[in-house]
């Protein structure tokens, strides 16, 4: 499978099959966020991988989203920042974790994994479940493992209504 193909099968999958994710496999998936790029390579993220039960169950009580649970790897992605903003005014963090997921994704949907972008959470619950120190901030999670069953694509709006070329 080609980039393309895999940005085109990505879904957000929230049925998973109960199949553990082998560790060669998951790596595989770390690995391609581990290789995103990142503003002045700072590599801010940090990752919690979650696979125990119990604690997946408590991390979807924290989302208020009950299929987390079933998702057999959770992802925490988190940020060991000094706070640094872009010349543009943005913190990198964000950014740099968003890019790193979305990786990810793509890497996922090529190895017939669903994901699924969690942004909806207590970052207090989540920290104080997965023992996360005050100074790290929990960003995002990422739902991983085989769908149960993979949902349409969602409607996307035409490059004509998005895209301005030199001047808006």
């Amino acid at each position: 499978m080609d980039v393309s193909e895999a940005i085109r099968k990505r879904r957000s999958v929230r049925s998973y099959l109960d199949k553990p994710v082998a560790p060669g496999i998951l790596k595989r998936v770390l690995e391609a966020g581990r290789l995103a790029p990142s503003a002045s390579n700072r590599q801010e993220w940090r990752y919690v991988v979650v696979t125990d039960k119990s604690t997946r169950e408590k991390l979807s009580q924290a989302a208020n989203q009950s299929f987390l649970a079933t998702a057999p790897v959770l992802i925490v992605c988190c940020a060991e920042t000094d706070g640094h903003i872009m010349s543009c005014g943005e913190k990198c963090y964000p950014i740099d974790c968003a890019i790193s997921i979305d990786h990810m994704t793509l890497q996922a949907a090529e190895l017939g994994l669903g994901t699924c972008w969690i942004g909806a959470f207590s970052p207090d619950k989540v920290k104080k479940i997965l023992g996360i120190p005050k100074e790290i901030i929990v960003v995002e999670m990422l739902a991983l493992g085989y769908p149960a069953s993979m949902p349409p694509s969602s409607p996307r709006k035409s490059l004509d209504e998005i895209v301005r070329y030199e001047k808006w």
